[in-house]
């Protein structure tokens, strides 16, 4: 059983750097044909998909976000990360974590997200 789970810090000031960790169990990230995604849910709003970096380590980024954002792994450490420069109070959200599969298209594991703040 995959499971995935984010880590980092609760609280960020603006103008600083969001920095998470998605630790992932039960599964490498280096397996074939997955997707490893960052999304968020701001409060009142839908849900945002923020970028991935595949098995391969190849990266995407939501266009909207791309000049702030970097997702890099470790695969030694079976980890990825998500780090979002720049903040502001408007990057308060829930962060998640999960796998994407590309054959299916579908998100199939999440993490249990983390609540991350921007305020001073």
């Amino acid at each position: 059983q995959v499971q995935l789970r984010e880590s980092g810090p609760g609280l960020v000031k603006p103008s600083q750097t969001i920095s998470l960790t998605c630790t992932v169990s039960g599964a490498s990230i280096t397996t074939d044909y997955f997707y490893w995604n960052w999304l968020r849910q701001i409060p009142g709003k839908g849900p945002e998909w923020i970028g991935y970096i595949s098995y391969g380590g190849a990266d995407h980024y939501n266009p909207v976000l791309k000049n702030r954002t970097s997702i890099s792994r470790d695969t030694s450490k079976n980890q990825f990360t998500l780090e979002l420069r720049s903040v502001s109070p408007e990057d308060t959200a829930v962060y998640y974590c999960a796998r994407e599969s590309i054959r299916s298209g579908r998100y199939e594991s999440w993490g249990q997200g983390t609540k991350v703040t921007v305020s001073s």
